[in-house]
C-alpha cells in the first residue's frame, strides 16, 4: 500500500528541502525519523511532520515496523517578490522562495529486508605493497 503527504507553501528554498529529503529516501521510517531528529536543518522538522503524516495515512502511526520511504520529493512553489534598498536611492528585488514537500511511503516486501554487507578484506597482499625507493 502506499501512502503519500504533501506540505505546501513551505517557506524554505527548494534546494535546502532537497538536501535533507536525500537523507532520507529509500531507508525504514524508524530509522529515517532517527536521522531526522539528529539532522541540524530547521527545515528538519516539518519534513518529520510531513513523514509523521505520510505515516498516519498509512494506519500505522501505533506500528512504524515494516514501512519505507519509497519516494521524497520538493517541487517550487510561487515566491514572494520583495526589494531592498539598494545604493543611491534604487530599490533591488529579491525573492523569498517557498516550495512543497511530498514523502510517499510504502511496505517492504520480504526480499528487501536483507541488507548487503561488504566484505572487508583484512589481508595484505605483498603484490600489492610497493617498496620505497632511496634517493642519494
Amino acid at each position: 500500500m502506499l501512502a503519500i503527504a504533501k506540505a505546501k507553501f513551505v517557506r524554505y528554498a527548494p534546494r535546502k528541502v532537497n538536501q535533507v529529503l536525500g537523507l532520507i529516501r529509500n531507508k525504514p521510517v524508524e530509522k529515517a525519523f532517527e536521522t531526522l531528529s539528529f539532522t541540524p536543518k530547521a527545515v528538519s522538522e516539518i519534513v518529520a511532520k510531513t513523514l509523521k503524516s505520510a505515516v498516519a495515512n498509512a494506519g500505522r502511526l501505533k506500528n512504524m515496523s515494516g514501512l519505507k520511504v519509497k519516494e521524497a520529493w520538493v517541487g517550487h512553489g510561487p515566491a514572494l517578490k520583495r526589494m531592498r534598498p539598494g545604493p543611491m536611492g534604487r530599490g533591488l528585488p529579491y525573492k523569498r522562495k517557498m516550495c512543497h514537500i511530498s514523502v510517499s511511503i510504502a511496505e517492504i516486501l520480504p526480499g528487501e529486508m536483507k541488507q548487503r554487507k561488504k566484505k572487508i578484506s583484512t589481508e595484505i597482499k605483498p603484490e600489492t605493497v610497493k617498496t620505497a625507493k632511496k634517493h642519494k
